[in-house]
């Protein structure tokens, strides 16, 4: 059970069973962690205390990268395990990844040289196993400025042509969750971990709160595993001992524009003044820039842009792209987020290193942190293969190897990227017997993988009387993040269920009244929760919004 209908139920089962192990936190790690475990063949619990990806896993800069500047640090393990880890991402979840070409232009006293990279991009085919038609391309400045005329001309002396992946963070997110919770997982939003039950000194569960009704909830488990991401050391602080390590937050901003204003034709990976790498990727009818990277001592539950990152970005953007006059009043949105990094002495922001720990109290918590969105299915595994390995030491009970190498995630399941477009072009045609068009089953298809049949359905069976007055088509995709993928309030669906508050604003300003009302009568919204969801989206709108357009008026 996925729906947020069900959620009595769910709660029901997760204070009435002793799970294998629960898991805190249901960002991609947390959500990577149940799906391994449950694959394996593990009784899993999970539990989240905002949206399933609210936190870093909605606000990356949504790649699922190699990361190329790990080269330059000679981190070539990172490089060669992540680089290997996209192409399983990929293939397990083709309808929210995609391969993009990005061009990486050299400029004389640049961060790169064409020689440098030359040998780096090579040295990340041969690391990262990139596939043939994938691998680097070296550019002149002629054929470099053909990829994207917009870029600086004066000292430009070439480029780098490769391949990234593209991904919606937190579609990512939900569809490893779906999985998880279709193979058995019980899976809870809004619930929050406030401390540790104990059985003879060791962890034995967690003490939590549904933050939608108040109650209490104790979850009973072998194993727990604290995957809270910039929460990691408050969660071990809920352990009587001395944490064995501590984060340290940095903050990463990006910024949204139209098209028009800005028309890339190419996605682009460029240096700064501060010899820090920036990326600026068209995507639908929009570009995104980003980001940026600055320690962050703040509450991490609500990282906002501020005016200073809007204006380094805009002058970074107008540095490489002079024929771009971006001013603060064509951003239409941005988004702000925290990476929980392993504390380092002494270490710039860029310089901590992104590689995933794993350690394990005393007591018995199990926390992981740092680590990349692109590695999060090695990261589970690994976890995973340390909890096994305990629970058989403890219990002898014997559980077996890793299965989500080659495990579709929810909506995947077409048989990989060979058959996508195949399988868009039959789904497409499939739509008319819903009472689609063809060009409404595609979008659908490609937005919601196999899982597009149930949109379809959802579609045909809705009255014409529809709560709120919103579009049929629009209807039936609220009822389905209803249903299938536990959406509570009409932040959980502008933002992480469709990233509309990123890209389509103007829908979200538009419709935001129409979804609240639909939403309220579908999971029956107290008169004070109502009121309470209502502010919350404006206030999200608001923090996107308030160093560029003014979309509320």
């Amino acid at each position: 059970m996925f729906s947020a209908k069900q959620r009595t139920q769910q709660i029901g089962h997760m204070s009435n069973h002793e799970f294998d192990v629960v898991i805190i936190g249901g960002g991609i790690t947390g959500a990577g962690i149940a799906l391994d475990a449950v694959s394996r063949g593990l009784s899993v619990a999970l539990l989240e205390m905002q949206d399933f990806a609210a936190g870093t896993s909605s606000r990356s800069t949504k790649l699922v990268h190699g990361g190329l500047r790990y080269l330059k640090n000679f981190q070539l393990k990172i490089v060669a395990e992540v680089g290997r880890e996209r192409e399983i991402v990929y293939e397990n979840a083709v309808h929210v990844t995609e391969p993009k070409r990005m061009l990486l232009p050299f400029y004389k006293g640049g961060t790169f040289g064409p020689v440098f990279m030359s040998i780096g991009l090579r040295t990340y085919d041969l690391l990262a196993n990139v596939k043939k038609a994938e691998r680097r391309t070296m550019l002149d400045p002629a054929e470099t400025l053909s990829k994207e005329p917009l870029l600086k001309r004066d000292g430009l002396v070439g480029g780098g042509y490769y391949v990234e992946y593209r991904t919606d963070d937190a579609r990512l997110t939900l569809e490893t969750m779906k999985k998880a919770a279709e193979l058995g997982t019980v899976c809870l939003n809004y619930v929050k971990a406030e401390g540790f039950i104990y059985t003879d000194g060791k962890i034995s569960g967690v003490q939590a709160v549904d933050l939608v009704n108040g109650e209490s909830i104790d979850v009973f488990a072998k194993k727990v595993v604290n995957a809270t991401g910039a929460w990691i050391d408050e969660v071990q602080d809920f352990d009587a001992e001395t944490p064995e390590k501590k984060l340290r937050l940095t903050k990463g901003v990006h910024i949204v524009v139209d098209q028009k204003k800005f028309p890339l034709k190419q996605a682009v990976y460029f240096d700064t003044p501060d010899k820090r790498m920036v990326f600026a990727i068209p995507r639908d009818t929009k570009v995104y820039v980003g980001t940026t990277d600055d320690f962050y001592d703040e509450d991490p539950i609500s990282p906002a842009a501020e005016k200073k990152d809007v204006d380094y970005l805009i002058m970074a953007v107008k540095r490489t792209f002079p024929l771009v006059q971006l001013a603060p009043e064509d951003v239409e949105s941005t988004w702000a987020g925290v990476r929980p990094l392993i504390y380092e002495e002494g270490k710039d922001p860029s310089d901590i290193s992104r590689k995933d720990e794993i350690w394990v109290s005393e007591n018995g918590l199990i926390s992981i942190a740092g680590g990349k969105l692109t590695g999060y299915r090695k990261m589970a595994e690994v976890v995973m293969d340390k909890v096994v390995k305990l629970l058989k030491k403890e219990t002898g009970v014997k559980f077996g190897k890793s299965e989500t190498k080659h495990l579709p995630l929810s909506g995947g399941d077409f048989g990989g990227s060979k058959n996508f477009a195949s399988f868009v072009h039959n789904t497409a045609v499939l739509s008319q017997q819903y009472g689609l068009s063809p060009e409404q089953g595609r979008l659908y298809a490609q937005f919601f993988g196999t899982n597009a049949e149930k949109v379809f359905s959802y579609y045909r069976d809705l009255s014409e009387n529809i709560p709120g007055g919103i579009p049929k088509t629009l209807a039936a995709v609220v009822e389905y993040a209803i249903e299938e993928e536990m959406a509570r309030t009409p932040s959980d669906f502008f933002i992480r269920r469709t990233g509309d508050l990123y890209f389509h604003i103007q829908d979200v300003v538009r419709y935001q009244e129409g979804v609240l009302e639909y939403m309220s009568h579908a999971l029956e919204y107290t008169p004070e929760q109502k009121e309470a969801y209502q502010q919350e989206l404006l206030e999200e709108i608001k923090v996107a919004t308030r160093y560029g357009r003014d979309v509320l008026g």
